[in-house]
């Protein structure tokens, strides 16, 4: 059995604002090829750690390395391994899908003739080749997002960060989004680091799960060692066992939130 070889290799990973630490410390590594769940609630401080291994924050301390390339001092080596889908929308909506597609291919200097097969492989793989000369806004939030991760594709990165690829639409459209995203992870090998609040979706889609909460990793393994951890019979329960409170959706109130974690800190 040969070495494991780690995509994503995180130590005592850091980041304060204002002297207040949104991310503490973290540890974790991500095996080549594997689909790695990043768990927790809205402010646990997912989208900090994202922005960190994506070379769009400085860390306050910690290592990372990338595809074994240092965020902060390698920018465009790590630039050039990742794809990434962010929460917002970052298309062009008065330009058709395939120039959306075509000019991502420019900005990373992807050859002309490769792009163009490139562009018709990936579109199709999304079922969105018959609409690629349409604008992007007339597209819905479930085909943005399917345009959003062929186009992080395009330069055959090695690693595709998705940050809450889902959040926002039906059910039905969430299950047709990981369909693709699962297919290209076995097509292409692709590493997937992804972070979410839900909870299925960890549990069904992760070969590894990371479960953060102010700004800490509380727990991480595969869904089954969570549950097994926990005595759980659930990811969702294993959660509540490790966290003390259910994890919320996004549309809970941002009063609510804070009344929660107000009683949530008079109880420890």
């Amino acid at each position: 059995m040969g070495n494991i070889i780690y995509a994503i290799k995180v130590r005592d990973l850091t980041k304060t604002f204002a002297g207040l630490p949104a991310v503490d410390k973290i540890n974790f590594q991500v095996e080549k090829g594997k689909i790695f769940a990043f768990l927790g609630p809205n402010g646990a401080g997912k989208s900090t750690t994202i922005k960190m291994l994506t070379t769009l924050l400085l860390p306050s301390g910690g290592t990372v390395q990338i595809n074994g390339f240092d965020p902060v001092n390698d920018q465009d080596m790590v630039r050039k391994s990742f794809g990434i889908v962010f929460q917002d929308s970052s298309l062009d909506d008065e330009l058709s899908a395939y120039e959306n597609m075509d000019f991502h291919g420019v900005l990373y200097h992807v050859n002309v003739q490769i792009r163009k097969k490139r562009i018709e492989e990936l579109m199709k793989i999304v079922e969105l080749w018959e609409r690629r000369h349409h604008l992007v806004k007339t597209f819905s939030g479930g085909m943005k997002r399917r345009l959003e991760i062929a186009r992080g594709l395009l330069h055959h990165p090695k690693i595709l960060f998705l940050d809450e690829p889902t959040l926002g639409l039906d059910p039905q459209t969430r299950n047709q989004i990981w369909n693709y995203i699962q297919g290209l992870n076995k097509k292409e090998g692709i590493t997937i680091f992804f972070t979410t609040h839900y909870m299925e979706e960890a549990e069904k889609i992760a070969d590894m799960i990371a479960i953060i909460d102010h700004g800490r990793i509380i727990a991480q393994g595969t869904p089954d060692q969570l549950k097994s951890q926990t005595r759980s019979s659930s990811l969702e329960e294993a959660f509540l066992n490790l966290i003390g409170y259910a994890i919320r959706e996004e549309e809970a109130s941002r009063i609510e939130h804070m009344r929660m974690r107000a009683q949530m800190w008079k109880r420890r």
